[in-house]
């Protein structure tokens, strides 16, 4: 093999552990949509705009390039904890119910590569 090629493999892969070929894994869309559709996010939240939650680009540009944006953002959609609204009352979160983790963890890598939003 040659130098090149073995140069570029090491650089991969350091990059690949420091987190950063994460453009190159792009999260599947569709699927993080269809678990959007499945657990009725939508009723609070929407790609770019606040509802009774934050959009999810704003989710994105508050957790974005953190160092714990996954367990966060995996936290407050699998742990059930208490949320507040604007007209002051709380309730649960929902849940995200999914078949798998790989599910879980491709919405949350399709959030968090989300453009725009605004960290509030």
């Amino acid at each position: 093999m040659s130098s090149r090629f073995n140069q570029a493999c090491l650089l991969a892969a350091c990059l690949a552990t420091m987190g950063l070929a994460a453009p190159a894994l792009a999260a599947d869309a569709q699927a993080a949509d269809q678990l959007i559709k499945d657990n009725k996010c939508g009723k609070c939240h929407a790609l770019d705009r606040k509802k009774d939650g934050p959009a999810f680009r704003d989710i994105a540009a508050k957790f974005g390039g953190k160092p714990d944006a996954v367990e966060k953002v995996r936290h407050h959609l699998t742990a059930g904890d208490m949320v507040k609204f604007a007209d002051g009352h709380q309730e649960k979160h929902k849940k995200v119910k999914a078949d798998n983790d790989a599910e879980i963890k491709n919405l949350i890598d399709w959030i968090l590569q989300l453009p725009g939003g605004t960290s509030y």
